[in-house]
């Protein structure tokens, strides 16, 4: 079964697209920081192990609110396959631009 993500009802739709933007920010920037941008000799693992943690962290702190999405495109095949499309937008609006400020911030 394919499970939609949903905003809880303990939260607004604006809560949601913060959250969703902070995780969104915080997993844009650390793989800009560990992977893109890497400093010379840093070692290598440290990429990898540092993007698994943040999803984990990502996902225990905001998976029972707005369910953790950090991908829009996930959330919106989801919805669209089990028809419940309400408050699809937040996990539109909140990853892109928290992945887009990640990049913005880190890229300069």
């Amino acid at each position: 079964a394919i499970v939609p993500h949903t905003v809880t009802y303990e939260m607004t739709a604006t809560g949601g697209v913060l959250m969703e933007f902070a995780t969104t920010y915080a997993l844009v920037y650390t793989v800009y920081a560990t992977m893109v941008d890497r400093k010379p000799g840093s070692p290598s693992l440290l990429g990898p192990i540092s993007i698994g943690f943040i999803v984990g962290a990502n996902m225990l702190a905001t998976g029972p609110f707005t369910g953790g999405s950090m991908n829009p495109a996930r959330s919106f095949g989801a919805a669209v396959v089990s028809g419940k499309l309400k408050d699809g937008w937040v996990y539109w609006v909140g990853p892109i631009c928290g992945g887009g400020a990640a990049g913005l911030v880190k890229g300069k």
